[in-house]
């Protein structure tokens, strides 16, 4: 952990951490819990949240307001890192995606009546949710492009639509969906966020989608759902109309140095396990694999670049508690496909490190393969990123690519 960002906070809390997740998680990653079947393990991971609570780390992502520590997002991150060395911590210490954005946006945007009855059994872990945006039909990288609709009649909202990505639909009490509900307005302001409890009539889950051969049934799965004449009270309407699109731009700054953390973290646990392998693992009679110069370069870029990829990282959620969201948009953009990258690329270093195993389910690796390919792609694909960026910087030197690419169009027409 770096010392240029350390806290009297972090400094008690993460060593308090490592050693939970050391102890009572990383035995339990065994080939049955990890492929998929999520119910092998839930009532595993619900008793040890219970210890978690008793040893009062839980609600370590909530603000002094809410009951929680009140870390800083800088100092959250740090913790983040630690909790994703296993695939078990976020969910144990009720941290993981999508429910802590969901939290974050529902605690301060949420009528009363509503945190009652959701946000708080959410916080205390009885319930989970899920979060209700992507659709097959449009380009996932365009939010402001939706199908879905929520049609004001008296007292409620008429959902129609058709989602899938929805994640952790399976066993979530609870959707907070992005409907189209001003569709004359500006294209930034007709979509609104509205939560749906998933006993409602009409709400369906299609499926579990497969993801690279593996049918998740838990809190990391991802689901193809629809929406057939939903009807729920117009107080279910999380800020005002119109805000969806603002409301998802809100929840997705932070939620990057939540992802990007959490890439660390597992960056951190295949460099781990790469270098083991090297250290032990005998190719011939008295020589061992990390002798070889090509593995030694795959440990000493490792390195390097999950070091690089934590400063980013770390001093982004530093400039966002300062400055807010807003003010680094670039820097958000950067670590994004930045640090997914180098993710990737450690977990495939160690998966080649090891060979033949590393494509089995006996070892972490090929679940890491599987599970987090999406992270080119999810939360704006990499290119998305890298074109914002630049064209941020261009703007800089002078040249207004979206403006003349504008323009041109208006000419055209």
């Amino acid at each position: 952990m770096n010392d240029i960002f350390s806290t009297d906070q972090t400094r008690d809390l993460i060593p308090r951490i490592r050693e939970f997740v050391e102890n009572e998680l990383i035995p339990l990653e065994n080939a049955e819990h990890l492929t998929g079947h999520f119910s092998t393990v839930a009532r595993i991971l619900d008793q040890k949240r219970e210890l978690v609570k008793k040893a009062g780390l839980w609600g370590l992502q909530h603000s002094a307001d809410e009951g929680g520590l009140g870390l800083t997002l800088c100092e959250f991150g740090q913790v983040s890192e630690v909790l994703a060395y296993s695939p078990f911590g976020h969910y144990t210490f009720n941290c993981q995606a999508p429910d802590i954005g969901n939290m974050e946006l529902m605690h301060k945007y949420a009528p009363d009546d509503l945190k009652r009855q959701y946000l708080e059994p959410l916080k205390e872990g009885h319930i989970r949710s899920c979060f209700s945006m992507t659709e097959p039909e449009f380009a996932g990288s365009n939010p402001t492009r939706l199908g879905t609709t929520a049609v004001r009649d008296g007292d409620e909202y008429v959902i129609n639509g058709h989602k899938w990505f929805t994640s952790s639909a399976d066993g979530a009490a609870f959707a907070i969906v992005m409907a189209v509900t001003n569709p004359d307005a500006a294209p930034h302001r007709r979509a609104s966020m509205i939560l749906v409890p998933t006993d409602t009539p009409g709400f369906e889950l299609v499926r579990n989608i497969s993801i690279m051969g593996d049918p998740s049934d838990h809190w990391g799965s991802h689901a193809e759902v629809k929406y057939n004449e939903v009807r729920v009270p117009v107080s279910n309407l999380i800020g005002g109309e119109g805000m969806g699109f603002t409301l998802a731009q809100e929840r997705l700054g932070p939620g990057r140095i939540h992802h990007c953390m959490r890439w660390v973290g597992i960056s951190e646990r295949c460099f781990d396990l790469m270098c083991r392998r090297a250290a032990t693992r005998e190719i011939e009679p008295g020589v061992m694999l990390g002798e070889k110069q090509f593995i030694q370069g795959f440990i000493a870029e490792s390195r390097a670049e999950i070091d690089a990829a934590r400063m980013m990282v770390l001093r982004t959620a530093h400039q966002i508690d300062q400055f807010g969201a807003a003010a680094v948009r670039n820097e958000i953009s950067a670590i994004k496909f930045f640090v997914a990258n180098i993710m990737l690329k450690v977990v495939d270093r160690a998966i080649q490190t090891y060979g033949a195993m590393g494509i089995t389910d006996d070892i972490l690796l090929a679940w890491y393969y599987r599970h987090e390919r999406g992270a080119r792609i999810y939360d704006g694909a990499d290119e998305v990123h890298k074109s914002a960026l630049a064209r941020s910087i261009m703007k800089g030197y002078g040249l207004d690519v979206k403006k003349k690419a504008t323009d041109m169009a208006a000419t055209r027409a």
